[in-house]
C-alpha cells in the first residue's frame, strides 16, 4: 500500500513538473540610433522581465550611436534593474558604436558575436539648436566629462576602464576577439543558443544565471514605442517638413481645398515634436525658410530664374546643415536631399505659381468676361434694342445713345441675355 502511494506521488510530481512553466529569458532587439524611444523601450522591458521573473534580460544590440541623454537613462535603468541585464552585440557585422559602447559596458554581462566591433565613443558637441561647438575649451571639457562617465561605468562593472576612456578621448574601436582579450566584454558567442549555454554558468551578484534550458521570450515594442522610434529618424522629419510646407502653402494658394491644409497642419505638429528630440541646426532651418521666401518672391516678381536659383541653393544648403553632420547617426543622404530640393522647386514654380497667378488673371469665362470687350454693331442700336456680334454669337444690346450699324461699341453691363453698350470712342490723335 505504501509502495503504491509512493508510486502515485512520484507520478503526480512528474506531471506537476511537466505542467510547471520553465525558466524564461527576456529578449529585446535594438537596431539603429539610440534615442528617447529606445530608452523608453529598454526601461519598460526591464520592468516586464522583472514581473515575469525572467532569469535575465538580453538586449541584442546593433547601433552606430545616438543621444547621450538617452544613453544615461539606459545606464541608470541597468544599475537599478532587479533582473540581470545582458547586452549582446549581434548579429555578425553589428556595431556597438558611440552610445552603444556605453550601453554594452553598463550591462551586468557584456557579450559580442564574432565579426562585430565596439568603440568610437567620442562625443559630438552639440549646442542649442544643434550647432556644433568649435571651441577647443568646450570640446576638451565635454571629452573629460564623457570620458569620466564611461570610465565610471567600466569600473563599476569591473571592465577595462583604461580602454573605455580611450574609446571616448581617442575614438578607439576594437573587434569582439580584441574586446574579450582586453577584458572589455565577458563573452564571445556565435549565436543566441551559444550565448545561453555560456551564460548558464556565469554568475551575477554571486548567483549563476542558469539559462541553458531557458525559454527565450521576446518582449515586443508597443504601438506607441514603434511610433516614437519611427519619429526619431531624420529622413522622416525631412519628409514631414516637406509635406507641411506643401500642404499649408497649397491650402493658402487654393483656399477651400481643406485636405492639403489638414495634412500640412498634422505634419507640422509632428515636425515640431521631432525638433525636440533631434539635434536641429537653426542655421539650416533658417536657410530652408529663406528658400521658401525666394520661391514665392519669384512667383510675384519674376526675376528670369535668379530668385528660383537662389531658392534652390538655399534649400540645398539648409538641408545639408539641418542636422548635425559630424555624427553619422544624423546625416541625411544626398539621395534624400537632392530629390527633395528639386521637388520643392518644382512645387513652388509650377503648382503654387500657377495657382497664385490664376487668382490675379482677369476672368475669361462666363458673362463677366464680356465686360469691357469691344464688338461691332450688326444693326442700329438704341434704347429699344439692337444686336452685336461677339465670341461667335449674336447678343441683344441696348444703348442710351443711338449707335449705327458697323460702329464699334463697348460692353459696360450684362443683364440676362442683353448687353448694355456705349459707343467706343476712337483714340485721340
Amino acid at each position: 500500500m505504501n509502495r503504491s502511494r509512493l508510486i502515485l506521488f512520484g507520478v503526480l510530481s512528474c506531471l506537476a513538473a511537466l505542467a510547471a512553466p520553465g525558466a524564461e529569458v527576456g529578449l529585446i532587439k535594438i537596431n539603429g540610433a539610440i534615442g528617447p524611444a529606445t530608452a523608453s523601450y529598454i526601461t519598460r522591458a526591464i520592468e516586464a522581465a522583472a514581473e515575469r521573473e525572467n532569469r535575465c534580460l538580453i538586449i541584442q544590440l546593433d547601433t552606430p550611436g545616438g543621444s547621450l541623454e538617452s544613453t544615461k537613462r539606459i545606464v541608470q535603468a541597468f544599475y537599478a534593474s532587479p533582473v540581470p541585464t545582458v547586452v549582446y552585440v549581434a548579429p555578425e557585422g553589428a556595431w556597438a558604436g558611440s552610445a552603444g559602447c556605453f550601453i554594452t559596458l553598463a550591462a551586468d554581462v557584456a557579450a559580442m558575436a564574432p565579426a562585430t566591433s565596439i568603440g568610437a565613443a567620442h562625443p559630438v558637441s552639440i549646442g542649442p539648436g544643434g550647432e556644433e561647438k568649435t571651441s577647443e575649451v568646450m570640446k576638451e571639457k565635454q571629452e573629460q566629462i564623457t570620458g569620466s562617465f564611461i570610465e565610471g561605468i567600466a569600473n563599476r562593472r569591473g571592465r577595462n576602464a583604461e580602454w573605455a576612456r580611450a574609446s571616448v578621448v581617442e575614438s578607439k574601436a576594437i573587434t569582439a576577439d580584441q574586446a574579450l582579450e582586453l577584458h572589455v566584454i565577458d563573452l564571445v558567442a556565435k549565436d543566441l543558443p551559444d550565448l545561453l549555454r555560456q551564460l548558464d554558468e556565469h554568475e551575477v551578484n554571486g548567483k549563476p544565471l542558469e539559462t541553458a534550458d531557458a525559454n527565450v521570450v521576446e518582449i515586443p515594442r508597443t504601438t506607441q514605442e514603434r511610433l516614437l522610434q519611427l519619429l526619431s529618424h531624420p529622413e522622416l522629419m525631412m519628409i514631414l517638413m516637406l509635406v507641411a510646407i506643401y500642404g499649408i502653402i497649397g491650402e493658402l494658394s487654393n483656399p477651400g481645398a481643406i485636405l492639403p491644409g489638414v495634412v500640412g497642419a498634422i505634419a507640422l505638429i509632428l515636425v515640431l515634436y521631432m525638433a525636440t528630440i533631434l539635434p536641429i541646426n537653426s542655421a539650416g532651418l533658417a536657410l530652408i525658410g529663406l528658400s521658401i521666401v525666394l520661391f514665392i518672391m519669384d512667383i510675384f516678381a519674376p526675376s528670369h530664374g535668379i530668385l528660383t536659383f537662389g531658392g534652390i541653393v538655399s534649400f540645398l544648403l539648409g538641408a545639408l546643415m539641418l542636422f548635425n553632420r559630424a555624427d553619422p547617426v544624423f546625416r541625411l543622404s544626398l539621395a534624400y536631399i537632392i530629390p527633395a530640393t528639386l521637388v520643392t522647386a518644382a512645387f513652388f514654380i509650377f503648382v503654387v505659381g500657377s495657382g497664385l497667378r490664376a487668382q490675379w488673371l482677369p476672368v475669361r469665362v462666363g458673362r463677366e468676361a464680356l465686360l469691357g470687350r469691344t464688338a461691332p454693331a450688326r444693326e442700329r442700336i438704341d434704347a429699344a434694342g439692337g444686336r452685336v456680334f461677339i465670341e461667335g454669337e449674336y447678343w441683344n444690346a441696348v444703348s442710351e445713345v443711338p449707335i449705327e450699324p458697323g460702329q464699334p461699341v463697348e460692353i459696360i453691363a450684362v443683364h440676362g441675355l442683353t448687353l448694355k453698350v456705349v459707343p467706343k470712342q476712337p483714340p485721340i490723335r
